[in-house]
């Protein structure tokens, strides 16, 4: 007979995979063991067995639920009703608020590299896909021009907006001179402003 799902199986395994996270990015997920991620979290081997059967699946684990959890702010934060532009630094704002405190599980996402199978990397890429899209859209109201097949910006530029935001948790600070929602006016401004320059 299989076991029964107990209460609290999904709150479990949120926290070790927090857990998880913090020991991938301080040592590395080649040098990170099964062993510390379960000392770490104060579980058994067996258990943490139980939950991830193996590294690989716990790394996994950890991007999957993080770009779930930002796809599903992003889909709330979508408001057609909007203006373009505020709508553009609206879907900014939602992704600097959901990275923070997530700077483990990010650094684990850029850093996965080889620990994924091909059919993780193509599962990652669908949803990566969609959370970039939701902005590319937006992007193309503003500025239709950029999807031109004989001069293709409209993506370059997308993903140029994403390399200022991917890489936030490198340098900003919570309760300093600068919040999360003030960045994402400049973020925004940068990339709609700079975009008159290369069209």
């Amino acid at each position: 007979m299989a076991r029964t799902r107990a209460r609290d199986f999904e709150e479990k395994q949120h926290s070790l995979l927090l857990d998880a996270a913090h020991i991938f990015a301080t040592v590395g997920m080649e040098k990170a063991s099964m062993s510390q991620i379960a000392s770490e979290a104060g579980v058994s081997k067996s258990l943490l067995y139980h939950y991830y059967p193996s590294k690989d699946a716990l790394i996994f684990a950890i991007i999957h639920t993080h770009l779930e959890d930002l796809e599903k702010a992003l889909a709330k934060a979508i408001d057609p009703t909007l203006p373009p532009r505020e709508h553009l630094q609206k879907l900014v704002t939602t992704v600097l608020n959901a990275y923070r405190g997530a700077d483990e599980q990010h650094k684990v996402q850029l850093n996965a590299g080889s620990a994924l199978s091909d059919e993780q990397k193509a599962t990652i890429t669908a949803l990566e896909r969609r959370i970039v899209r939701h902005f590319s859209d937006v992007i193309r109201q503003i500025h239709p021009e950029l999807d031109n097949p004989a001069r293709p910006l409209l993506m370059p530029v997308t993903m140029s907006l994403f390399g200022m935001l991917n890489w936030v948790y490198m340098w900003f600070r919570d309760g300093g001179a600068l919040s999360r929602e003030d960045y994402a006016q400049i973020a925004t401004t940068l990339l709609l402003e700079g975009i008159k320059a290369v069209r």
